[in-house]
């Protein structure tokens, strides 16, 4: 009998939210149990099986040493790993931590800060180890992530847009919030994969998936300012689930020097 391909899923920096798509995935998630061996999944089982692992998924930043030397450990032991959702693809919203001097941020938040040990950074998964696979978002598509899960467990590439949100829209037939009503959006430049979630309730897309393939972001900023945005509210536009992505990393950069 043929041995069934393993799955880990691991947690770094991040607020679960990921992990939970997978275990959201329910009747889905009891087939792809049939098909492979869920190895490490602290989340789901306590129970453990020593790698190396044909699959790992992997959710949350880098954000202290001991994360460096676990992410390395972790891919060495790896077939194929996928860094999954926006803290482990784009540093997260803990990556706002990235443009302050971080003793400040620590001193503010905790009692007593001498207790953390922390990096000055919160990283991306790619910027400490080769990754086969990203898949974006704030929390992941579960529709995504199933067709991820397929595509590897079938020896193909995973079928994920890397369109923007703008396509996602004028498919489902949703009035631009922009050319409408003037509401700053940042479709034209986030990848799409979230469903048309806040478009289609009449609200502008706030970024959850990450700057498309190749966004034009310094036109998405002169955009911003002609319908009224403060530079310094078009550096926030850029600072949030995927601050250290680099196109918005380097776009909030700009407005936040000017």
């Amino acid at each position: 009998m043929a041995t069934k391909p393993t799955l880990a899923v691991w947690k770094f920096a991040s607020c679960d939210g990921c992990q939970l798509s997978l275990l959201d995935l329910e009747d889905h998630l009891l087939a792809i149990a049939d098909t492979v061996q869920i190895a490490y999944f602290l989340e789901a089982t306590r129970a453990v099986i020593e790698g190396p692992y044909d699959v790992s998924l992997v959710e949350g930043s880098i954000t202290t040493a001991n994360d460096v030397d676990r992410i390395k450990r972790i891919r060495k032991q790896s077939r194929f790993l996928v860094a999954i959702g926006a803290c482990a693809t784009g540093g997260g919203i803990q990556a706002v931590k990235n443009f302050r001097k971080v003793d400040d941020l620590i001193g503010a938040v905790y009692a007593r800060p001498d207790f953390v040990d922390t990096l000055s950074t919160s990283t991306a998964i790619k910027d400490h180890v080769p990754v086969d696979f990203e898949l974006r978002g704030c929390p992941i598509d579960r529709g995504q992530l199933f067709e991820l899960l397929n595509a590897l467990l079938n020896n193909r590439k995973p079928l994920v847009p890397t369109f923007s949100q703008c396509v996602e829209c004028k498919r489902a037939g949703t009035v631009c919030v922009m050319v409408a009503h003037g509401t700053p959006c940042l479709g034209p430049v986030t990848q799409a994969g979230c469903g048309n979630l806040c478009p289609g309730h009449d609200r502008a897309c706030y970024g959850c998936f990450g700057p498309t393939e190749t966004p034009n972001t310094a036109a998405m900023a002169r955009r911003m300012a002609a319908l009224g945005v403060a530079t310094r509210d078009v550096a926030l536009a850029f600072r949030s689930f995927n601050a250290n992505a680099d196109a918005f990393r380097s776009e909030g950069d700009r407005h936040e020097r000017a």
